[in-house]
C-alpha cells in the first residue's frame, strides 16, 4: 500500500507519528493509499526549517522569486496530464473538470509571475521642506495554508505561490483525503529551482490545524472549508494576534429574470448546480425564478434528469462521485429531510447506480420545488448535486431573499435588462455576481470576495489583497543635511 508522507525542507520525511488514515477511490470505493498524520513535533520542524529559511529567501530580489515562478508555471503546464489523473484518482472528479481546476490554480501562479511590478512602493518626493516619503512591502514570515479537498491543486495555488512570491516561505496542511496533488505540486515547485525550506507540507488532521493556529511563528494563516472550521480558524487565528483570511461555506442563488435567455439559463443552471457533484463553495444550489419564469421549472428538471454522474474517462458523465461514504450520506439525509418538510422533490437522485462501480459514492441530480426559506435544504450548505427552486414575484423580492441569507460567496443573475442587472449587481449583499455567468469565480488579477459568513477576515484570496495579506507595509521619511543649512530645533511634529 502506497504511504503519503510529509514534505519538509525538500524532502520526505517519515514524522514522528505511527497515526495513518486511509485514502479512497471515491468511484471505486477502494483504498488507494495511506497518508501519515502529523505531530505536534513535526508541525515544529516543518514550522522551524521554514523560519530558517526565511531570512535568506526574503532578501531575495523580486526577479529571483518571479523566475522560480515562471519555471513553476512552465512545469505544471508540462505536467499538466499527469497531474489531472492524480485529481481524479483521489477526488473523482471527471477529466475536464479536474483539469479546469488545475488551470484555474495555474492562473494564480502567472500571476505571481509579476511579482517584480506588484511589489513596488510608492513614492513622493517633498512631502516636507527636503524631506521624501515612500512605502514599501515587506514579508511577514511563516505562513501557513489550511485547504479542502474539493480542490486539492487550485485551492493550495491560490496560496503558497503568492506568499512565497512576496517573500515569504510557507506550511502547507492540505486535506487528508486527497493528499497526492498537493505533494506532487511541491515536488514540481523543487524542480522549478524552489530553495529546499520554502514550501513544507504537512498531512494531518484538527490537531496539525490547532497547532498552527497557535505557534509562535506562524504570522499568517490562510484557509479554505467548511463554516464550523472557518469560525474556529478565525476566532483562534485572531486570538493568537495572527492575521487569518479564511474563506467558508456558501448558499449561492441564481436569479432567473422572465426575460432571460431560456437555453442559456437552463444549460448553465445544470452546469452550475450538479458540476464537481455539487463540491464546489462557488456552486449554484438555490434557482430564484422569478414572475413567468416559474413556468421553466419543470423544463429544467427533465433537462437536469438527462444528466448522470460517472467515472473520469465516461465522456458522456456530467460528474464524478462524491468524497467519502459520508459525504454521500450526509446529502442522503438532506434529501430526506427535504421531503419530510414539505419541499416537493421533482428528481430523486438517491438510488443512483452506476453500472460496474457498485460502490462509488454516487448521487444523482436532485431537484426540490415549493422550498421554503425555514427548510434546512434551504438553508444549509448542502454540498452535493441538489437544486432547490424558489419562486418569487418580481426582482426587489429576489435581492430580499438573496440578501436575508447568511452566505454570500457567489450570485448570478440572468436577464436580457441591463436595468435589471444593473439594480442586481448594485443592490446584492455577495462578493462574487455574475450577470448571465453562473459561476463567478473571478480571475487573477482581482480577488475571490467572499462576504458575510462566507468570508472572515480582511484581506481576500489571491490578486491584489493577497498582496497586502501576504506583506506588510513600511513606511520611511528621510531627510539629507547640507552642511551649510542650519534649520535650528523642531519640537513640533510638523515637518519643515
Amino acid at each position: 500500500m502506497k504511504l503519503i508522507e510529509h514534505y519538509i525542507g525538500g524532502k520526505i520525511f517519515s514524522g514522528n507519528s505511527k497515526r495513518k488514515s486511509k485514502v479512497f477511490n471515491p468511484a471505486t470505493g477502494e483504498q488507494s493509499a495511506e497518508v501519515s498524520l502529523a505531530t505536534v513535533q513535526d508541525v515544529n520542524k516543518a514550522v522551524e526549517i521554514a523560519k530558517n529559511s526565511f531570512e535568506t529567501w526574503s532578501n531575495t530580489t523580486p526577479l529571483q522569486r518571479a523566475r522560480i515562478m515562471f519555471k513553476f508555471k512552465e512545469l505544471i503546464e508540462k505536467n499538466s496530464d499527469e497531474l489531472t489523473k492524480i485529481i481524479v484518482s483521489e477526488h473523482g472528479k471527471v477529466y475536464e473538470d479536474a483539469k479546469g481546476s488545475l488551470i484555474r490554480g495555474l492562473e494564480v501562479v502567472e500571476y505571481a509571475c509579476g511579482i517584480p511590478q506588484m511589489l513596488k512602493g510608492e513614492f513622493t518626493e517633498n512631502v516636507g521642506s527636503n524631506v521624501d516619503s515612500w512605502s514599501i512591502r515587506q514579508p511577514l514570515g511563516v505562513c501557513a495554508g489550511i485547504t479542502p479537498f474539493n480542490f486539492p491543486a487550485m485551492v493550495p495555488m491560490w496560496m503558497f505561490p503568492m506568499a512565497i512570491a512576496c517573500g515569504n516561505t510557507f506550511v502547507l496542511k492540505p486535506s487528508e483525503q486527497d493528499p497526492l496533488t498537493p505533494t506532487r505540486l511541491g515536488e514540481l515547485f523543487l524542480e522549478a529551482g524552489a530553495p529546499d525550506g520554502l514550501l513544507q507540507i504537512i498531512h494531518g488532521d484538527k490537531g496539525v490545524v490547532n497547532k498552527l493556529l497557535v505557534h509562535k511563528d506562524t504570522p499568517a494563516i490562510s484557509f479554505v472549508g467548511s463554516v464550523a472550521a472557518g469560525e474556529h480558524i478565525y476566532r483562534t487565528g485572531t486570538k493568537h494576534l495572527k492575521r487569518v483570511q479564511a474563506l467558508a461555506g456558501a448558499k449561492n442563488h441564481m436569479v432567473i429574470m422572465p426575460d432571460a435567455q431560456k437555453k442559456q439559463v437552463i444549460n448553465n443552471l445544470l452546469g452550475s448546480s450538479v458540476g464537481a457533484a455539487g463540491q464546489r463553495c462557488m456552486a449554484i444550489s438555490v434557482a430564484v425564478f422569478v414572475g413567468d419564469s416559474r413556468n421553466w421549472i419543470d423544463d429544467v428538471k427533465n433537462a437536469l434528469s438527462k444528466v448522470r454522474p460517472g467515472i473520469w474517462n465516461d465522456e458522456e458523465a456530467a460528474y464524478g462521485p462524491l468524497i467519502s461514504p459520508q459525504a454521500k450520506q450526509r446529502v442522503l439525509e438532506f434529501i430526506k429531510e427535504g421531503k419530510k418538510s414539505g419541499a416537493e422533490c421533482i428528481l430523486d437522485g438517491s438510488d443512483c447506480v452506476i453500472e460496474g462501480f457498485p460502490d462509488g459514492n454516487w448521487v444523482g441530480p436532485t431537484m426540490f420545488k415549493n422550498v421554503t426559506t425555514d427548510m434546512s435544504i434551504y438553508k444549509e450548505e448542502i454540498f452535493g448535486p441538489v437544486l432547490v427552486a424558489i419562486e418569487v414575484p418580481n426582482l426587489e423580492d429576489a435581492i430580499e431573499l438573496v440578501n436575508q441569507n447568511p452566505y454570500g460567496n457567489g450570485t448570478s443573475i440572468f436577464t436580457s435588462s441591463g436595468a435589471a442587472a444593473r439594480k442586481y449587481q448594485h443592490e446584492i449583499q455577495v462578493g462574487q455576481v455574475g450577470i448571465n455567468v453562473p459561476v463567478p469565480v473571478p480571475l487573477p488579477m482581482f480577488s475571490f470576495t467572499g462576504w458575510r459568513k462566507s468570508f472572515y477576515g480582511d484581506q481576500h484570496a489571491y490578486g491584489k489583497q493577497a498582496i497586502r495579506f501576504y506583506t506588510e507595509t513600511k513606511t520611511v521619511t528621510a531627510r539629507w543635511f547640507e552642511e551649510d543649512i542650519d534649520t535650528g530645533v523642531n519640537t513640533s511634529i510638523n515637518l519643515r
